[in-house]
């Protein structure tokens, strides 16, 4: 068999089930890589160790007790996730990348955690992100830099960052993800994995970060389609006090597509004055010849620069960050960034954030309107730009112009929080110098299927779907899927 690391996740499952792993034996040989390699890589700020290995024994128990009463476990038991250190696990830490809360345990379980532990996963640690994951790179003032497996001086995108490179340097076979303006399709996209962004109402935010915005969702992060599928399948579900409720049916990603499909494909960003590189171009031409190869149907349409949906989602997003509870005397311990949106988000008024959040509803209803009567998905790179470096957006001591740098890199993703829709990042493309392009499609509201089934044929199609990641070590040198 193959190293335990360079299985998918849904073949670890499978060899759980069978008897040939067991889920303690899988989750002691990746807290041995994390031990090795997260010096390095910098993806967790929490090991759970015991917490882990109390899991996995427990899984294997009632893995025994199955296998007696013929019940049929899910498709994930026993197999490990590392979850962003966002969401509460009860006697955990979780600092939400931030010195204010350095010291703060859980007394709770998020629901996604609890729907993760009621599956059998094993929760290896928490992973990195950046203050309260407001940006989009992994930098913080309570842990190491996050650094990119394909390259380490280049960030692995945020904020979801720690996960994607845990999943990345095969320190975990699935992770965890917030999405509330790209957070899990941006490191996806830097990192070479997927990212799994759901319809808004599909995973609960409960039971205490209801996101009134309706921004932010919990998200899956896999090495393949099926993984990020069956992550998200685990996650899926409302809770008693959610305020949307996505449509039940989220499938498995098997198989592609039963009828011809019409994709919409819009190159550049609907941001004035942003372009997209040429890299994220190239990424975007190659999977549109899958597309049309697979003898699905591609339209391209271009779409104008609107500076009111940008700025409506400063407003909200800055509104966020203010709502946030911070003693006075604890505001110095803040990153500069995260300072200056929550003043933004004390000047914003009333008034200004309904009209942010109207704006948010009219794009929702024109997306529905004006493409999802035509087309079936959407097609955009998943960022404009190739990853970053470290520091790039963080060392100007001009807060405002890091701002302008990051709606520069990441003007597609936010379009699919602000309408609530459905949408994944997929590894197409590595440039000349080795690091991971993504591409994103979007569908309707509630259609992940068609998404899934999309996402699942290009999959089959292009080469970073022949095999497993390589690990670590070989990630550093081989530039790129053989």
């Amino acid at each position: 068999m193959s190293d335990i690391h360079e299985l998918t996740a849904l073949r670890q499952g499978e060899a759980i089930r069978a008897g040939d792993l067991s889920p303690t034996e899988i989750a002691s040989h990746y807290l041995d890589r994390i031990r090795a390699l997260d010096e390095t890589i910098g993806a967790f700020v929490t090991i759970t160790e015991e917490l882990a290995l109390e899991q996995a024994r427990a899984a294997e128990r009632r893995l025994r007790q199955a296998r007696e009463t013929g019940e049929d476990l899910g498709a994930l038991h026993g197999v490990p996730v590392a979850v962003k250190d966002l969401a509460r696990i009860e006697n955990v830490r979780c600092t939400q990348g931030s010195a204010v809360y350095a010291d703060e345990v859980a007394d709770i379980d998020d629901h996604v955690v609890a729907r993760m532990k009621h599956a059998g996963l094993v929760i290896l640690g928490t992973t990195n992100t950046p203050e309260f994951a407001l940006p989009c790179y992994t930098e913080n003032r309570i842990a190491p830099v996050t650094r990119n497996p394909w390259s380490l001086e280049h960030s692995p995108g945020g904020s979801s960052g720690g996960s994607a490179a845990a999943v990345a340097a095969g320190l975990a076979p699935i992770a965890h993800g917030t999405d509330a303006g790209g957070s899990v399709r941006i490191p996806a996209s830097a990192c070479g994995i997927v990212g799994l962004k759901p319809s808004r109402g599909r995973v609960s935010n409960g039971p205490i970060d209801h996101d009134v915005t309706g921004l932010s969702v919990h998200g899956a992060l896999g090495r393949n389609v099926a993984d990020a599928a069956a992550l998200l399948d685990v996650m899926s579900g409302v809770m008693p006090g959610d305020a949307y409720t996505a449509p039940p049916n989220v499938p498995g990603a098997e198989g592609g597509p039963h009828r011809r499909l019409r994709v919409v494909v819009i190159p550049e960003p609907m941001v004035p004055g942003v372009t997209a590189h040429r890299d994220c171009l190239d990424a975007l031409d190659g999977v549109t010849q899958v597309i049309l190869d697979a003898g699905h149907s591609v339209e391209e349409v271009e779409m104008s620069a609107d500076q009111g949906v940008a700025d409506a989602f400063a407003r909200a997003w800055s509104v966020k960050a203010a709502r946030i509870t911070v003693e006075e005397d604890e505001e110095e311990q803040l990153t500069p960034f995260t300072r200056y949106l929550r003043d933004m988000g004390r000047g914003v008024s009333g008034a200004e954030m309904h009209a942010a959040l109207t704006t948010f509803r009219g794009i929702g209803q024109m997306l529905a309107d004006l493409f999802f009567e035509t087309y079936d998905l959407i097609l955009t790179p998943t960022v404009a730009k190739p990853p970053a470096l470290i520091g790039e957006f963080s060392s100007d001591p001009d807060q405002a112009a890091d701002y302008d740098r990051m709606t520069a890199f990441m003007p597609y993703t936010p379009m699919y929080n602000i309408a609530g829709l459905p949408a994944i990042s997929l590894p197409v493309h590595w440039n000349e110098q080795a690091l991971p392009i993504g591409a994103m499609l979007g569908s309707r509201y509630g259609d992940e299927r068609t998404l899934l089934a999309l996402a699942s044929e290009i999959e089959s199609s292009m080469r970073w779907a022949d095999s497993a990641r390589p690990p670590y070590a070989e990630l550093c040198v081989q530039g790129g899927p053989a």
